[in-house]
């Protein structure tokens, strides 16, 4: 198992080098230049220009470029956005907000898959079972953005159950909306997968063994059979977390969400290279990290999977 985690952790370093020197080339090569779409049409004096590129670094070719932002990294520092806030307080900022709305929502989809798919798979071509599946192909077909409008619009606007938009108050309570968005656009996938694998796993020899022992239904099902069936839905459940977690732009951007994805896009929009490279650094590390997770998370779901040499 060590030498597992061990070759893993390895393996996070050329993904990592690979992810920023990719993300900081293709910011490099976006045509215009940043410091002066900060002023708009009012443009600064040459020499004013000439002091903030000489400032980010803009002035210096871009192998230089990036190594003074991976030398900054190792010494924890991400760089100044142009409006002269550290990236690091940015983060602070924002992140709490998408960790909220990721929680939330990975719940709420983790709930829905394991419930519907599970009494999918049991009741097999019921009328139930087949309007399940019905609702869990709209879900995969409609676009989140139109979800998120008729959410706002009918549950935020015309029943007033939730606030339509959640601005500077994004706490727990102000994330229900989106977060029930963002739940039931990711669900439909989970739970067709729990039903395919429940499907698969009732037909196996240790569950008719459980059932000739005389072990109550209500005993067979949670322990020998949905445990054996998690795999592939905990694999796509985290997943979408990890994709939750680097921020759902345009569920955010809807419900003006003060979250990550909201301040990634404008971030993209304004040019500042220090911000989009600092964020998507951080989120390329995050996302490897959940992904190790979920490979040791399968050991103790299915004991029959091992790590050798």
């Amino acid at each position: 198992m060590a030498t597992y985690i061990l070759r893993r952790i390895l393996q996070v370093i050329p993904v990592f080098l690979g992810a920023t020197l990719l993300i900081y080339a293709l910011v490099f090569l976006v045509p215009g230049d940043p410091i002066a779409a900060l002023f708009g049409d009012k443009q600064p004096p040459q020499a004013v220009i000439d002091r903030l590129r000489a400032q980010y670094n803009l002035d210096q070719p871009f192998i230089v470029q990036y190594l003074h932002y991976l030398g900054g990294i190792f010494r924890l520092d991400f760089g100044v956005t142009f409006s002269g806030q550290q990236v690091t307080d940015v983060l602070a900022r924002t992140f709490p907000v998408t960790l909220r709305l990721a929680v939330m929502s990975t719940l709420i989809a983790f709930g829905l898959a394991i419930i519907i798919g599970t009494t999918s798979a049991l009741l097999k071509d019921t009328v139930y079972d087949h309007a399940m599946l019905v609702v869990a192909l709209i879900f995969v077909a409609v676009p989140i953005f139109v979800l998120s409008f008729l959410a706002q619009y009918f549950l935020g606007v015309q029943l007033a159950w939730f606030k339509p938009t959640v601005g500077g108050q994004n706490d727990w309570g102000d994330l229900w909306l989106p977060a029930m968005v963002l739940g039931v656009s990711i669900y439909a996938v989970s739970m067709r997968l729990t039903r395919s694998s429940t499907i698969e796993t009732l037909g196996q020899d240790w569950v008719r063994t459980a059932y000739s022992k005389g072990l109550p239904r209500r005993r067979v099902i949670p322990v020998h059979v949905l445990r054996n069936s998690l795999i592939p839905m905990v694999t796509d459940t985290a997943t979408q977390f990890g994709v939750l977690m680097v921020g759902a732009t345009v569920t955010e951007g809807i419900f003006n969400v003060p979250g990550v994805g909201n301040t990634l896009y404008r971030a993209i929009l304004a040019g500042e290279t220090p911000t989009i490279v600092s964020f998507v650094t951080i989120f390329v590390v995050l996302y490897v990290l959940i992904n190790l997770l979920i490979d040791l998370l399968y050991g103790v779901l299915d004991p029959r999977i091992r790590y050798v040499k």
